[in-house]
């Protein structure tokens, strides 16, 4: 649906959006773990570049900015507070260029500031110069929309979702819950998401954090309370009704946290992210991706589920080639039948 905007397309079915673009970096060199700031944007354009191409070509609909964390709190604390606004317009470029080649939406991004305090103007007043800063840039480069996203406190997804409007834009609004299943203010998830709708989200939903199980346990709540869209991006790890976030996984190999580094015991096969898309789309949310722990194999399968053919899926696996496991039948009899004692 090449030209048609947010609303269009989610009126017309699904919109896939591939969040996860700093462990995806980080896992490739280009971002420091911890910090977590996005200074590949300007140290390494051109592999956030790849990203975004890369994702598309897996089956995502949106583009969405690399400046999750680009705020100037992040970048006071790595030091390069001057760097802020260059920062901020390089990647919404970035962003732009791919989504116009392609006919993705371009979506802009602003998330958590990690300074918000309920009970301390100061730091409201903070975070609302905090907002109105990226979104002010996201609406000159011109995105579709913005995503808001990954805020514990409902009253500071309340404020970005109120900059974001302000600016006259589509907002998409996700919470993101801790081991507590309520936000950091004492509302449950579904509350949060009515008052986000309410209060004029275009789409309201949970994002990162939490792992499909846990995330979907959440989701109906949600869906029943919330009148339009819905949105779910999980973290593709295998969290648990003890283990109900990534930050929370413990693994009997290892000692200690592993997040965000030693994450992979617990990652999410490909299948279970179809299984989710499936769940998910049967529950009727149509706003749908992966954060933190994406990769494209993943977006893919995600797509796949709601009955897509991205780009991608040319090299979908096809296990009838292979030479011990496939079923084709110019394969070597002697290898098929040693297949059982590979």
């Amino acid at each position: 649906m090449a030209g048609a905007g947010l609303l269009e397309r989610l009126e017309a079915g699904h919109v896939i959006c591939a969040e996860g673009y700093l462990f995806e970096l980080e896992r490739r060199g280009y971002i420091q773990a911890g910090a977590f700031v996005p200074e590949a944007v300007l140290d390494h354009p051109e592999k956030v570049t790849d990203l975004h191409r890369e994702f598309v070509h897996a089956g995502s609909d949106v583009v969405e900015a690399f400046t999750y964390y680009a705020h100037r709190e992040k970048m006071r604390v790595v030091g390069k507070e001057g760097l802020l606004e260059e920062l901020n317009r390089n990647a919404l470029a970035l962003a732009k260029e791919v989504a116009d080649e392609t006919g993705s939406l371009f979506a802009g991004d602003i998330c958590n500031t990690n300074v918000f305090d309920p009970e301390d103007t100061a730091s409201k007043k903070a975070v609302q110069a905090m907002f109105d800063e990226q979104v002010g840039w996201a609406a000159e480069a011109g995105v579709d929309f913005v995503i808001a996203e990954t805020y514990s406190y409902a009253e500071e997804a309340r404020m970005a979702l109120e900059t974001i409007k302000a600016a006259g834009l589509p907002a998409v609004v996700t919470m993101c819950i801790h081991q507590d299943p309520l936000t950091r203010d004492g509302m449950t998830p579904a509350d949060a998401c009515a008052m986000l709708e309410q209060a004029g989200a275009d789409v309201v939903g949970l994002n990162c954090i939490r792992g499909i199980p846990t995330t979907m346990a959440l989701l109906p709540a949600i869906r029943e309370q919330v009148s339009g869209y819905v949105a779910a991006l999980p973290v593709p790890y295998q969290t648990t009704e003890e283990m109900p976030t990534f930050q929370s996984l413990r693994h009997p190999r290892h000692d200690g946290m592993l997040f965000p580094t030693a994450l992979e015991p617990f990652e999410s096969t490909r299948y279970e992210v179809a299984e989710f898309a499936r769940e998910a789309d049967a529950l009727g949310i149509q706003y749908l991706g992966l954060c933190c722990g994406n990769a494209s194999y993943l977006t893919r399968s995600l797509a796949e589920a709601l009955g897509r053919t991205p780009p991608a899926s040319r090299y979908s696996p096809d296990m009838s080639k292979h030479a011990y496991y496939g079923t084709d039948p110019l394969l070597k009899p002697t290898n098929l039948d040693f297949a059982d004692q590979l």
